[in-house]
């Protein structure tokens, strides 16, 4: 067990708390744990660790929205995202943690923007067909949120703003979400593993803080069922924003 302050301890609790709660009902919210690990464990440590922790927070979020996903979209996604997981390995392996912290920041800047841009043109028009989307859309998206993903656990704010560019429904954003995390996520656990990511104490430190995450989770559910729309967009967005600052810093 890695030896930490009770102040850490205590911000640990809070992430594990923050990762089942943006599981099942603000994706993009996990962004607030990389930040509070980050801040407690080495970058490389911190990002192994959490990762068996959202994957605790997967197996949530399918039970809850499994039925929701919209497998065309994941399929579209996918050959981008394989090649994103594929640079961002080799970019954890051999770049300096500060460096791709800043860079996932100014991307999901630019993500943000052009989201909204769109979003803008669109407001006179019908809304885009639920999971709809052109290749190119998705393989720029797809390419980002895979990158990111395997570097920072910090993919969720890309696929966020994929979702809304595209105007995903809630109940249809929290399905696609959930099964497009709990298929990568279990991916990532070899190449972390390889790195030597996944010592003894980081997997006991992960047991102790696993009920949080659970109970997390758990509020989560009844927390989206009392979402709208509009206000659920306005919060991805605003917690995109918050998580991009911070990866900035």
């Amino acid at each position: 067990m890695p030896e930490l302050l009770p102040w850490a301890w205590a911000a640990l609790g809070i992430a594990a708390i923050t990762i089942g709660i943006s599981k099942t009902a603000l994706p993009g919210g996990s962004i607030l744990a990389i930040a509070l690990f980050a801040a407690v464990l080495p970058a490389r440590t911190s990002t192994a660790a959490m990762l068996l922790l959202l994957m605790v927070g997967d197996v949530f979020a399918l039970i809850a929205y499994r039925r929701h996903a919209h497998w065309p979209t994941l399929l579209r996604l996918a050959p981008a995202v394989v090649a994103g997981l594929l640079a961002g390995f080799a970019f954890l392996a051999l770049a300096g943690d500060g460096i791709v912290r800043r860079a996932i920041g100014v991307i999901l800047l630019l993500m943000i923007g052009v989201t909204l841009w769109r979003r803008r043109r669109q407001d006179r028009a019908d809304a885009a067909p639920p999971g709809s989307g052109g290749l190119l859309l998705a393989g720029a998206y797809g390419t980002l949120g895979g990158f990111t993903t395997m570097v920072a656990n910090a993919g969720g704010p890309v696929m966020s703003m994929y979702f809304l560019a595209t105007r995903t429904p809630v109940q249809m954003f929290l399905g696609t979400s959930a099964w497009f995390f709990a298929i990568i996520n279990l991916v990532k656990v070899p190449f972390l593993a390889g790195l030597g990511l996944f010592p003894p104490p980081v997997l006991l430190m992960d047991a102790v803080l696993a009920p949080l995450v659970v109970g997390g989770a758990l509020a989560g559910i009844r927390l989206a069922k009392r979402l709208d729309q509009r206000l659920f967009d306005r919060i991805v967005i605003a917690l995109t924003v918050a998580g991009a600052a911070y990866l900035l810093l």
